[in-house]
Formats: C-alpha cells, sequence, structure tokens
C-alpha cells in the first residue's frame, strides 16, 4: 500500500550542519485544532468520559472492606474485586498482555487505527487538555488571536488559567496513579498531612508532570516521533482494510465556488478546497494527500467534510471509512484469513483466560527436600526423608488444612500437625518427614503424593509429587 509523506519539504541550506539538524527533527509549528461536531466526535467524547470515567473513579471503589482494585507491591498481591492475584499468578498477566496484543491486532486489521483514534491514553488526556483549552482561551481563531497579541492582563490571565488547570489535573492524574497501588484514601488522608513517602511523592509528580507534558505541549510530537505503532502499522493493513480515506477520483480536480454551484458545470471536483480537514485534524495532516502515517484515525476530517457537503448541497462521503479496494471500485472482503486468524486465537486465549481463572484454587503447596543429606535411618531401621513445606493460603479468609501422602506403602507422615491453620493470605512453613520400610523400595528415587484440603471447603484442594529417595530394597 502506498502512502505519501506530508511532512513539510525542507529547504537548501547553507550551513550543512543546519540541513542535518532539519532533516532529523523538523522544529513544531503549534497546531490550532479547530473544534469539530459529528458521529465520530461524539464517538471520541463518549471513549473520553467512559475511559476517563474508570481511571479517576475505579480507585475509589470499594469490595468488602478493601479497594476494589489494587496493585499492593509491597505485600505482593494484585486486588482485582473479588478475585486476589499473588505472585504465582503472573501467567494471567502474560496472557492478559498476549490477548491485548491479538486484540490491536484484530482491530488494527479490521478498521485501522481505531486504539490509536479513540482509546489511546495519548488521544484521550489530550482530548480533555485542548477542551480546557478552548473554555479558556476560546475556539481556533481566538487562540491564534491570543498568541499574537503582546503579553497583557488578559493573555497573563487566559495563559495561566489554562496552565493552572492542565497542571490541577495532571496532578490529580498523579495522584489517583499512585491509589492504584497506595489505598487511595490512605493515600488522600497523607498527603492533606503532608506525610507523604518520598517513592508516592516521587510518582506522583513523575506521572502528573508526563501528562502535563505530553497532553499539553508535546501532543501531536508523541504520536509523529515517539509512538511505534504508526511505525508498524502498514503491516498490519491491507487493501480490505476500513480507513479514513478521501475520494480523489470524485473530489478532483479541487476548487472554491459558490455554494449551490454544480461542480460538474464548472470543470471541478467536489471538494472546494476549503481547508477545514486540515483544521481539525490533531496531527495537522492533509488527508487529500492520501494515507500518511501521522493519521491516528480519529475521524475528525470525516466530520467536518460531511458538514461541509451539506452546506453545500453535495452528497456525504467524500472523505470516510472505507478500504483501498472500495476506492478501485473493487468489492471489499471484511471477513478474510488475517480477521478470522486474530478472532479465533482471540477468543481462543480469552476463553482460556476465563476458564483458568474460574478453575483456579486459592491454594499453593511448594515441597522442599532437606539438601544436607538424601536420606537417614531411625532407630526402628526406616529410611527417613525429611522435608519443609510451603502453605500459601491465596484465600482472603483463614482455611484448616489437612495433610496426607501416598505413594508409597507403610508410609509414614512424623512430625507434623494433623490440621493445619493458616491465615487468609499467609504463608504458613510445615517442617515434617516421611519414613517407610526400605524393603517396599524398588529404585533409589520414587514418586510419593502430596494432597493437602480445606476442611472448612473440600473443593479447595491441591496435589503435588515429590520425591522420596532410599536404597534400594533387597
Amino acid at each position: 500500500m502506498s502512502t505519501k509523506d506530508s511532512r513539510p519539504h525542507i529547504k537548501a541550506v547553507d550551513d550543512p550542519s543546519d540541513a542535518a539538524a532539519q532533516v532529523f527533527y523538523q522544529k513544531r509549528e503549534k497546531i490550532y485544532v479547530r473544534e469539530v461536531h459529528g458521529l465520530f466526535a461524539l464517538l471520541r467524547v463518549a471513549a473520553v468520559v467512559v475511559l476517563l470515567g474508570l481511571y479517576y473513579g475505579l480507585p475509589w471503589l470499594q469490595w468488602d472492606g478493601r479497594q476494589a482494585l489494587l496493585f499492593d507491591l509491597p505485600a505482593r498481591k494484585f486486588y482485582i474485586f473479588d478475585l486476589v492475584l499473588w505472585p504465582q499468578d503472573f501467567f494471567y498477566l502474560a496472557v492478559l498482555l498476549i490477548i491485548a496484543a491479538l486484540s490491536l491486532f484484530f482491530f488494527t486489521a479490521l478498521a485501522g487505527r481505531l486504539w490509536c483514534g479513540y482509546a489511546c491514553p495519548q488521544t484521550v488526556w489530550t482530548e480533555i487538555f485542548m477542551w480546557i483549552e478552548r473554555k479558556i482561551e476560546g475556539d481556533r481563531p481566538k487562540q491564534m488571536k491570543l498568541d499574537k497579541l503582546p503579553w497583557n492582563r488578559e493573555k497573563v490571565l487566559k495563559k495561566g488559567g489554562k496552565h493552572l488547570a492542565w497542571l490541577a489535573l495532571a496532578g490529580w492524574t498523579g495522584f489517583t496513579f499512585v491509589g492504584y497501588f497506595t489505598p487511595i484514601i490512605e493515600l488522600g488522608d497523607r498527603l492533606l498531612a503532608f506525610e507523604l513517602g518520598p517513592w508516592e511523592t516521587f510518582w506522583i509528580i513523575f506521572y502528573g508532570f508526563a501528562t502535563y507534558g505530553n497532553a499539553g505541549w508535546m501532543r501531536e510530537q508523541v504520536c509523529l516521533y515517539m509512538c511505534p505503532y504508526a511505525r508498524f502499522q502498514s503491516a498490519m493493513f491491507d487493501d480490505n482494510t476500513l480507513i479514513i480515506s478521501y475520494d480523489e477520483n470524485r473530489g478532483e480536480p479541487r476548487g472554491s465556488r459558490k455554494k449551490g454551484a454544480d461542480p460538474d458545470t464548472l470543470g471541478l471536483g467536489d471538494c472546494i478546497d476549503c481547508t477545514m480537514c486540515v483544521q481539525v485534524c490533531p496531527t495537522g495532516i492533509d488527508i487529500r494527500d492520501g494515507l500518511q502515517y501521522e493519521c491516528i484515525g480519529c475521524a475528525a476530517c470525516i466530520d467536518v467534510c460531511d458538514d461541509v457537503m451539506d452546506r453545500m448541497g453535495y452528497p456525504k462521503g467524500l472523505i470516510r471509512y472505507t478500504t483501498e479496494k472500495a476506492l478501485q471500485g473493487e468489492s471489499t472482503r471484511v471477513l478474510r484469513p488475517r480477521v478470522l486468524i486474530y478472532a479465533a486465537l482471540l477468543l481462543v486465549v480469552s476463553a482460556g483466560l476465563v476458564y483458568s481463572i474460574s478453575q483456579r484454587t486459592p491454594l499453593e503447596l511448594d515441597i522442599i527436600r532437606d539438601r544436607t543429606g538424601l536420606y537417614r535411618e531411625t532407630s526402628q531401621g526406616l529410611v527417613e526423608n525429611v522435608y519443609t513445606l510451603k502453605i500459601v493460603n491465596m484465600d482472603e479468609e483463614a482455611h484448616v488444612y489437612r495433610l496426607s501422602v501416598e505413594g508409597l506403602e507403610g508410609l509414614e507422615v512424623n512430625n507434623v500437625e494433623t490440621d493445619i491453620r493458616v491465615p487468609g493470605g499467609e504463608v504458613y512453613t510445615l517442617p515434617m518427614s516421611l519414613a517407610v520400610d526400605p524393603v517396599v523400595l524398588d529404585q533409589a528415587s520414587n514418586t510419593v503424593y502430596f494432597t493437602l484440603q480445606a476442611v472448612d471447603d473440600p473443593s479447595i484442594v491441591v496435589v503435588q509429587k515429590g520425591r522420596f529417595v532410599g536404597p534400594v530394597g533387597p
């Protein structure tokens, strides 16, 4: 798929070092984004409200007397509503990352950069920062006029007010971020009492500053120069992928004209060259130049172009979601092999994760053999192996467990309590030994099975294999 480069042409300069600097980095010119209304603008607003609502609201939810969503790193526990995950459950995080990657591949192959246009944190926070900017400084023409004014009382108040509002939101964002790792109510109390720890203070400032810098100052620069996704997205596109495109056959040759003028009579296409599609673009590109990696798929150009077409009395869709094949007059295949493969993998992995979590046993048993000796003989002539058991109760409630061991005839369990009580969320260390008559040993290393079952809840049970070492019997 061919793309066109929308970067400004770099003029020749006398100093080679200046030319090299311009090649590697084009000096930023502020983009004044015009506000747009329409279906896709409404979808973006809905995405901002939902995603930011979840981000700022989830840490305040309570569940069974604790924070519903809390990643307690010092205690090495992740609380996700009724689910409590331990370091032993790190596997689930890996599966979640796989699901996230497959989702990105699936939606990109199906409809381009939906993630970038509607759900990327950079897009979401930039939208809310631009909304604040419009409320304080005004719309695009007023912002441009304000920037050209010399510094005066009005400019200081508006610019200062905007940045104070940005910093307040950025600070709250950083506070909320830390609230996912430290109980947020406790964090708020310590903040008001000026008793925050150094790491909590650092991360609130760091994350707040990153939000302020990325969404307030850098904006499209993050998408153009820092985000790797724009560079490899073309590998996931094909001629059947829905992308935002300008219909060149219908729009060209472009040119201005009066409202209601017949383009055929004037020898023009439907594009009136109003540049509104450029003015609403958050990355400042011209979609009429073709598919470009700078396009984040926000569809603002579709909304504004449809509005212009309505006012001109022309059909909508000069800029629209379409495919390369559709633009060439060919039929589009939505259900094609790569989409079906991504969908199947996503379904299988997601179903596997749900099933695995539903069957998860909140109990872990680690068996550690004594390393000081392979075995020892007791005064009764039995062969004895010594073990240390680590019992991890991953439930929030205390349980009483009963231990049994089998695998060898006449196996005796020594130095162990009959019933073992382990508090919720605790690790219990249990020393014990096994003894057996050497005549039943037909090999040097034998398999034994340790079974640990909750007395108060028989469904909580775990079975682990262990090794019993001894001399080979006669």
